[in-house]
């Protein structure tokens, strides 16, 4: 006996996808540069702290050096891929599948981000990047002397 998981959303979703292809391709957009950017979004926690902001991104199952950031014009960009994993026991019946593909989020960043400072680590599939703030300049009175 089998056990099969019946998820509708899944057949709609693909249907989706496929739909957006062909569109992109009637119209003239090649489809490997189409509508397909990702084929999964890591949920993200974003908090401000009085030095830096913090971005959290769930990425389990991806190595470090499969994921990319980037920073340009204030556009914090994250992007990677999952490779595909798959355990199978024959007497036991275990089998473990994982989900794989593309991942891309971008986030824009205030004007007090300091790009050149930012740092990011992994650790349990939690990908942490700290975004320090820049030192804060102080209005400055200027007095006007007579001519």
């Amino acid at each position: 006996m089998s056990i099969n998981r019946f998820e509708p959303w899944t057949l709609i979703n693909t249907l989706h996808r496929d739909l957006d292809h062909l569109a992109g391709r009637r119209y003239g957009i090649p489809a490997e540069t189409g509508n397909t950017v990702a084929d999964w979004v890591p949920a993200v926690d974003i908090v401000e702290e009085k030095e830096r902001f913090v971005i959290k991104a769930d990425v389990p199952g991806v190595a470090i050096d499969a994921i990319e950031i980037n920073m340009e014009n204030g556009v914090l960009s994250l992007s990677g891929e999952r490779q595909q994993e798959s355990e199978q026991e024959v007497d036991g019946i275990q089998r473990f599948e994982r989900a794989t593909g593309k991942f891309f989020r971008r986030f824009n960043l205030p004007e007090s981000a300091n790009a050149e400072a930012i740092t990011a680590r992994s650790a349990h599939g939690i990908l942490e990047i700290s975004i320090p703030k820049q030192a804060q300049i102080q209005a400055r009175r200027i007095t006007v002397e007579a001519a």
